[in-house]
Parts: structure tokens; C-alpha cells; sequence
């Protein structure tokens, strides 16, 4: 898990813009893949995260970011959920091939 944090806080370290706002992306995403990834194989799971954390508020962004490392519960799930139902992220979501995803 370490190893981990770490591979994500170097990412975070090479990409532009606020690198607070870019490690909250990058851990937050670690927290929805597995949860994606139990409806979906590899590459359509990365997709769908990528949609969801594109389409996150920042509030969801934090929420889900403070769930690292723990398996996701039901308040991870619902709030995954809450943004997968906006318009925005349906759109992604269908726009990478992959309809009718539900959690």
C-alpha cells in the first residue's frame, strides 16, 4: 500500500496545476477502480473511474480520497453512484462504450 502512495505522489508530482487538487484526484481514482472494477474488466473499469473523477465535485473528490487504503462501504459506493447518475458523467460513460452502468 505504500508502495503505492508513493507512485501516486510522484504522479501528482509531473502533472500541472495545483498538485494538492492532482493527488486528490489520483488517490480518489485508486478508491473507485476496485469499486468500478467489480462490474467491469480492466480497461472499460479504468474508462468509467476516469469518468467519475473528471465529473466529481471537489467535496466528492475528498470524500472518496479519505477512503483510501480501507475497503470502500456503502457511503464510497453512494457517492460513486451519485456521479455516475449526472448527465455529464452518463455521457462519458456511454461516450467510452459502455452502457447502461449502474452500482
Amino acid at each position: 500500500m505504500r508502495l503505492a502512495l508513493l507512485a501516486i505522489l510522484a504522479l501528482a508530482a509531473c502533472t500541472s496545476g495545483d498538485p494538492r487538487t492532482a493527488l486528490t484526484r489520483q488517490v480518489a481514482k485508486s478508491v473507485v477502480l476496485p469499486v468500478v472494477g467489480q462490474r467491469l474488466p480492466g480497461p472499460q473499469a479504468q474508462a468509467v473511474a476516469g469518468c467519475v473523477i473528471d465529473n466529481a465535485s471537489a467535496d466528492d473528490l475528498n470524500a472518496l480520497a479519505r477512503d483510501v487504503g480501507t475497503r470502500a462501504g456503502t457511503s464510497t459506493v453512494a457517492t460513486i453512484a451519485g456521479v455516475l447518475r449526472q448527465p455529464a458523467t452518463m455521457q462519458c460513460v456511454l461516450g467510452a462504450g459502455i452502457p447502461g452502468l449502474s452500482l
